[in-house]
């Protein structure tokens, strides 16, 4: 049997997905509540396998609830149903420790799906939310974001190409500040934006990397 509990701040939906999993054989509703601090409490002396949270609720939301959740029951593994679908929100869940996350316009069956799965020890992520990011991702290409993705030379700007060479000639960064008519700190920037870049470790790695790659004379 599936334990469940409810977080979310709206009555009406708890009580809907009551009702909706109360047709399911193995899973059981064992408590409902509209905020992260009474889940807590709740979950103190209520033995639990999966709670599905909202995201954005009273008194403690779903951001400050997780880590809070990972510390004081470690074992219980949450599942998000929110409408908050961008990519910044799921990200902020994700990485805090929530093992699902489902749209609240999912499909009954989806839920149900997802509840299973999650229960299982898999993550999981409703169809509509993993396109759509998806669909972020193709049009926005960026290295940042693709993992194992590797900058590529002709990334860098024309001033960040200017400091570099600078920095091949052994200049200082307030010497190349002072070179370029800007501040210190604007320089630091540049400089650390290029080992970024370059994914080097250090200014030696960087100078191998710039003659290697005819980046600097």
């Amino acid at each position: 049997m599936i334990r469940v509990l409810l977080v979310d701040d709206h009555s009406i939906v708890r009580n809907g997905i009551q009702a909706l999993l109360a047709q399911e054989p193995d899973i059981e509703v064992v408590g409902q509540t509209d905020n992260g601090q009474s889940l807590l409490e709740l979950l103190a002396h209520t033995p639990t396998d999966i709670v599905l949270m909202d995201v954005a609720m009273p008194v403690l939301d779903g951001f400050a609830t997780m880590p809070l959740l990972q510390e004081q029951f470690p074992g219980v593994r949450v599942l998000v149903l929110s409408m908050l679908g961008h990519e910044t929100d799921v990200y902020r869940m994700m990485q805090a420790g929530a093992a699902g996350y489902v749209m609240k316009n999912a499909e009954s069956q989806e839920f149900v799906y997802a509840i299973r799965m999650v229960a299982t020890g898999r993550p999981f992520m409703c169809t509509e939310l993993g396109l759509s990011l998806l669909q972020r991702l193709v049009k926005r290409p960026n290295p940042d974001v693709i993992p194992g993705t590797k900058r590529r030379p002709g990334n860098l700007t024309e001033r960040e190409k200017e400091v570099l060479q600078l920095l091949a000639e052994g200049f200082t960064n307030a010497e190349i500040a002072e070179k370029l008519f800007t501040s210190k700190r604007t320089i630091e920037t540049h400089r650390q934006n290029i080992i970024e870049k370059t994914q080097v470790k250090n200014t030696a790695a960087l100078m191998r990397y710039a003659v290697s790659h005819g980046l600097i004379a």
